[in-house]
């Protein structure tokens, strides 16, 4: 059923699509966080593998978060790999190395580049595609991936 909120059904078309793409980003990240979670290996594993649920269990909120904004709108969420895949920008991790400076700096570059994307997009929902709601949204999704970047972004210092 459409969603007769205020906005029109091509703007909604528009959000939602752009919506898509960062519940891709979300999920591909989400996933790359839980390989994070179950190879670490080194002398901080304990530390580490606990640091990485944080991560991946704040990640999993998102993902839903998301996936309900774009329901909210009245279009359906993505919800297959090959979908994800095709949707986002960041890319799969199939590097060997298990140890904690890899994880976290392959984490961290996904996390800023999240960061660019949504920032780089937030005022196009305001303006142009007249949807305040998702705007005020992305400032919040962003602040959490800036928190979540500083504490990867600390294990390395």
């Amino acid at each position: 059923m459409e969603a007769k909120i205020g906005i029109s059904a091509e703007n909604l078309a528009e959000v939602a699509h752009s919506l898509s793409k960062i519940l891709a980003d979300e999920y591909v990240l989400y996933t790359k966080t839980r390989k994070a979670h179950w190879n670490i290996e080194g002398p901080d594993f304990y530390n580490k593998h606990k640091f990485f649920e944080e991560q991946y269990t704040q990640l999993e909120g998102i993902v839903d978060d998301v996936a309900e904004r774009i329901r909210k709108l009245g279009h359906y969420a993505p919800a297959s790999l090959k979908q994800f895949l095709e949707l986002t920008h960041l890319t799969e991790d199939d590097r060997g190395k298990n140890d904690a400076p890899t994880y976290i700096r392959m984490l961290l570059a996904d996390h800023e580049s999240i960061l660019i994307h949504l920032r780089g997009n937030i005022d196009n929902y305001a303006s142009a595609l007249k949807d305040a709601g998702t705007s005020d949204y992305i400032t919040g999704l962003m602040e959490t991936h800036e928190t979540m970047a500083w504490m990867l972004r600390a294990h390395l210092s």
